[in-house]
């Protein structure tokens, strides 16, 4: 009896052993994830090819920016900005793209000038500011050199204008005060008291 039940029991323990390979293997078989579509640049979208994994346009023109290709590709070309951009280190790769969407902006406006022109016409607004700001300043210091004349000729007449009114009191008292003077003066008689009036009688008779 005792042997008939460590069987049993040995096969009871033994079979949960041998599933245990089929629930590992249950996690193995999920779905694959989907892989990532990577969005080409705006350059091979308007080439209309496909877009390595290192392009060199990529970084410099991106899909959310396609007239920045189109201004560039309509003067310079794609095959001269990919050699362009080849022959530069990558630090200045970036500056190169945008002073060769500049040069094609302007290119594309002026045809015959481009940059040229724009910077011509820059430097002409730049004399013309600058011959301003000059006669602006002409006109400052004379204004200046006109406030201190009248400054200096406001000081010179309070400076005077002292003995002018000195002066003038003077003059106004010895006006006031000559009438009396003639007349207390015993120089000056009456006709009656004149000896003068003595010769109007004749000496001989």
């Amino acid at each position: 009896m005792d042997c008939s039940d460590t069987n049993t029991n040995s096969t009871t323990s033994s079979t949960p052993l041998s599933h245990s390979p089929s629930s590992s293997s249950s996690p193995s078989s999920s779905p694959p994830s989907p892989p990532i579509v990577i969005s080409p640049c705006a350059a091979c979208k308007i080439l209309r090819r496909r877009c390595a994994e290192k392009c060199v346009l990529a970084p410099y023109f991106p899909p959310t920016e396609p007239a920045k290709f189109t201004i560039a590709h309509r003067v310079f070309g794609a095959s001269n900005i990919i050699k362009f951009l080849q022959d530069l280190p990558e630090s200045q790769r970036a500056d190169a793209v945008s002073s060769m969407v500049y040069e094609a902006g302007a290119r594309i406006r002026d045809p015959v000038y481009g940059c040229a022109g724009a910077i011509c016409q820059l430097q002409k607004q730049v004399n013309e500011l600058q011959a301003q700001l000059a006669k602006a300043q002409a006109e400052l210091v004379n204004m200046q050199c006109q406030q201190a004349n009248l400054v200096a000729l406001i000081c010179m007449e309070m400076s005077q204008s002292p003995q002018a009114t000195v002066q003038q009191s003077l003059e106004s008292n010895f006006i006031t005060s000559t009438p009396n003077s003639y007349q207390n003066n015993p120089c000056f008689l009456n006709e009656d008291n004149n000896p003068c009036s003595l010769w109007d009688h004749p000496l001989w008779t």
